[in-house]
């Protein structure tokens, strides 16, 4: 009996055995034939026609907006600040009156050199007199010669005096002028330092306020020593480079401006030369020591064959691009890539305006692929083309849709 079931195990590991490996053949006939299927079928790519466009060529910096001008204005005398006739922020003109000083101590000056004017024009004109009686008197020979000498030193000397006198009363007049604050310049005022009724100084450190011109107002950057040249040749032909400014997120434009001049010397630890921008800046949209985005238009690429980013690709024989050819295979283009600018390209290479550019699904290409092109509605449509799809009519009488690209971004 023992050898009775030994044979049945043995039936059975054999039936199982032979069930197993007709799933498992069965399962890799079917794995091939998947993979067969996945070969044959075309890969699915959305592709762009190339064109031809003006290509703005453009230099990247980091600029810092700085004002024309900045003045800290100062008291020219001592004295106690009896008036202040403007507001923080507030934009004032050239020759604006912002603050007043105690002039009493100043008036009474020149109060003092006018009467010491007075007194020295008194003593001229008699030392005058006495020199034209002594002269008469030396014709009569009724005086010494050496009397009449020294009356009109004495005349000379008075004149002096009365010359040292107007330059006093000048100083103080002038002194008297400097307890009226007046703006030197155009510009926005910053925060006040100082309040009414305090003691001011020559010797403040800090001022009154300051003042920065902001109409007109300038952006400094750097840029590289090899695109000095691309800068400097336009300008000394008087051509102004146009410069836009842009904010922190490199979308939103700030301004327009041109460049204004050009450092005199190349900072050895940068490589870096400093270039000034200058902004009309009417909307004060840029604001002293902002950092901003700037870009400097140095050329213009006209008819420039034009491809988006996404259809430059890089390998180790440098950069091509997927090109589809009518028989909806790929074909590989070496191009050069000669200007890049937002989302868009230039290239030179064998491509003419209107060839198919894959711009996604790329990874999955190789030379001679099978694609069939994604359309703007993002069906896919077979390159190869199903007749029995091609040929059937539009159903309530619509004409049939034609395949068409995604248009390049402007």
């Amino acid at each position: 009996m023992g050898w009775i079931k030994s044979l049945l195990v043995l039936i059975i590991l054999g039936l199982i055995a032979y069930f197993g490996f007709r799933h498992f053949h069965n399962a890799q006939q079917t794995a091939a034939h998947a993979r067969s299927d996945l070969k044959s079928r075309p890969a699915t790519v959305a592709a762009v026609a190339a064109k031809t466009a003006d290509m703005k060529v453009y230099l990247n910096a980091i600029g810092t907006v700085t004002p024309r001008n900045v003045v800290i204005i100062k008291p020219r005398i001592d004295g106690q600040l009896m008036r202040v006739l403007f507001n923080e922020g507030q934009y004032v003109r050239e020759g604006e009156l912002l603050a007043e000083i105690d002039a009493r101590p100043y008036q009474v000056q020149l109060a003092q050199a006018q009467g010491q004017m007075a007194t020295d024009q008194a003593l001229l004109r008699n030392a005058e007199l006495d020199s034209e009686r002594y002269r008469t008197l030396l014709a009569q020979d009724s005086v010494a010669k050496q009397q009449t000498d020294t009356q009109a030193s004495l005349v000379r000397q008075y004149q002096g005096k009365v010359q040292s006198d107007q330059s006093q009363i000048d100083n103080a007049r002038l002194q008297l002028t400097y307890t009226r604050i007046t703006s030197p310049i155009s510009g926005r005022i910053g925060l006040r330092q100082v309040d009414v009724g305090n003691i001011v100084h020559q010797s403040d450190t800090n001022g009154l306020l300051s003042i920065a011109q902001v109409k007109p107002i300038n952006v400094i950057f750097s840029i590289p020593q090899d695109n000095l040249s691309s800068v400097l040749t336009p300008t000394h032909k008087g051509e102004k480079l146009p410069v836009e400014v842009y904010g922190r997120d490199q979308q939103t434009r700030l301004a327009d401006g041109v460049v204004s001049s050009v450092d005199n010397q190349i900072d050895t630890t940068t490589g870096t030369v400093k270039v000034k921008a200058q902004f009309t800046n009417d909307n004060e949209a840029l604001f002293p020591n902002q950092f901003v985005n700037v870009r400097i238009l140095l050329d213009l690429k006209k008819g420039a064959m034009v491809v988006p980013n996404s259809a430059i690709q890089r390998g180790s024989q440098g950069t091509f691009v997927y090109v589809v050819k009518p028989d909806q295979t790929v074909t590989v283009k070496p191009v050069r890539v000669t200007v890049s600018e937002s989302d868009l390209s230039a290239i030179e290479g064998e491509i003419a305006a209107g060839d198919l550019i894959v711009t996604d699904g790329a990874d999955k290409l190789r030379e001679g692929t099978k694609v069939q092109v994604a359309t703007a509605n993002g069906s896919q449509k077979n390159a190869g083309g199903n007749k029995s799809q091609q040929n059937k009519p539009a159903q309530d009488g619509a004409p049939n849709r034609q395949h068409r690209t995604r248009p390049a971004a402007e």
